[in-house]
């Protein structure tokens, strides 16, 4: 079942997540979010196109924006109306690719 984390939960795991990374993710619009900057197009793209065969398994999807050599990437549960456990499930696997 999906639930929505409570803010407490957020920030514990906000903090875990960027534990493992160099980029940082955050909280913007009540949404988890991060931007990546690529070489250029082609990189970005291709980084798109993994984080899509990721997101398709697990039937959880990004929403994201592309301009040039920039990926934003926003990620929210609709069905709980915001953060749940597999927003930052899919946030770990996006950061893994980097």
């Amino acid at each position: 079942m999906k639930e929505r984390l409570s803010q407490d939960i957020i920030d514990i795991s906000l903090k875990a997540l960027n534990n493992e990374s160099d980029n940082s993710w955050e909280i913007k619009d009540g949404k988890l979010y991060i931007e990546f900057k690529f070489p250029n197009f082609v990189s970005a793209f291709g980084f798109m196109a993994q984080v899509a065969i990721i997101a398709e398994r697990a039937n959880h999807h990004p929403e994201w924006s592309n301009v040039y050599n920039k990926v934003k990437i926003y990620l929210t549960t609709h069905e709980v109306d915001g953060i749940s456990k597999r927003d930052f499930e899919l946030a770990q696997e996006i950061t893994k690719l980097i």
